[in-house]
């Protein structure tokens, strides 16, 4: 058996095998060349499409994102299945017979696939229905965060902390996106009881209207509507103002500085945690 198998390998014809194998290897090198120039040329062609979209039809940023970041992945996706049945056909393996098995495979894998079917569902109702784009300010599975991309089986959501969250499509139950339509600002801020309420009132919507004329991401107001509550130790009076998408943190902020100057100007207490010491001394 064991000059057998010499006489097999003396008959073999190794120069014809070298040029065979160099031969698949250029192919297969030419291929990966020939994805890469191609998935290249369609991605630049993809977004060009998306960029004149954007300026000739009403379609907002966001949308064109999301819309143009899916149509990427499909064609990402294509490409691969395209690139893997030319080098199937490099070895003459049958196409017909690899989609063949891939529908067996596919079939005998389905049933531990549902929450991937559920998250291509849930992920195409979202882009069809609009309920997300990208660069949307959203709350979902539990996530605060800024939508950077929308696929058919995630959702990427930017937290504020810098943490990129990973969320299964199957996973967005309720949607809340806080970038539809103008924002509020609300600002509670308290007085002493001793200071007379209707006097900080005017002082507070005097700062407001001055804040109001020179800050455009105001929308309307401010708008000082009164007496919210009467605390422990200060009487809380709310400002609300309506304001630009994304805008309502730093109306808040500048809010809170502009009534603390002027409550300052005009002698009004802002209330703050004291500590009493009472010493006790001993009769004699």
């Amino acid at each position: 058996m064991f000059y057998m198998d010499l006489d097999f390998l003396e008959n073999i014809d190794w120069s014809q095998l070298a040029t065979d194998a160099g031969l698949i290897i250029l192919q297969l090198i030419g291929i990966f060349i020939a994805f890469l120039i191609v998935k290249a040329i369609a991605n630049k062609i993809i977004k060009r499409m998306f960029e004149r979209l954007q300026q000739r039809e009403n379609v907002t940023a966001g949308r064109a994102l999301t819309l143009q970041s899916l149509t990427l992945n499909i064609v990402s996706y294509v490409l691969a299945f395209i690139f893997i049945v030319m080098i199937f056909e490099i070895f003459d393996y049958s196409v017909s017979g690899l989609i063949a098995g891939a529908g067996v495979v596919g079939l005998a894998i389905g049933f531990g696939a549902q929450g991937l079917v559920s998250d291509v569902v849930t992920g195409f109702f979202l882009l069809l229905e609009k309920q997300i784009d990208v660069e949307d300010y959203v709350t979902v599975a539990g996530f605060n965060g800024i939508v950077e991309q929308v696929g058919l089986r995630t959702t990427q959501i930017r937290g504020f902390d810098g943490t990129l969250h990973y969320v299964p499509n199957r996973e967005i139950t309720n949607v809340s996106n806080h970038s539809r339509g103008n924002m509020r600002a609300l600002v509670d801020i308290g007085i002493s009881y001793d200071d007379n309420i209707d006097q900080a009132i005017a002082v507070l919507q005097d700062a407001c209207t001055k804040l109001a004329a020179k800050e455009p991401s105001i929308i309307e107001g401010p708008d000082v509507v009164g007496v919210q509550a009467l605390g422990a130790s200060d009487v809380v009076i709310r400002v609300i103002a309506k304001t630009e998408n994304m805008q309502q943190w730093a109306v808040e902020r500048k809010l809170r500085q502009s009534m603390k100057e002027a409550l300052d100007a005009n002698g009004i207490e802002i209330p703050f945690p004291h500590q009493v010491y009472v010493e006790k001394k001993s009769q004699q």
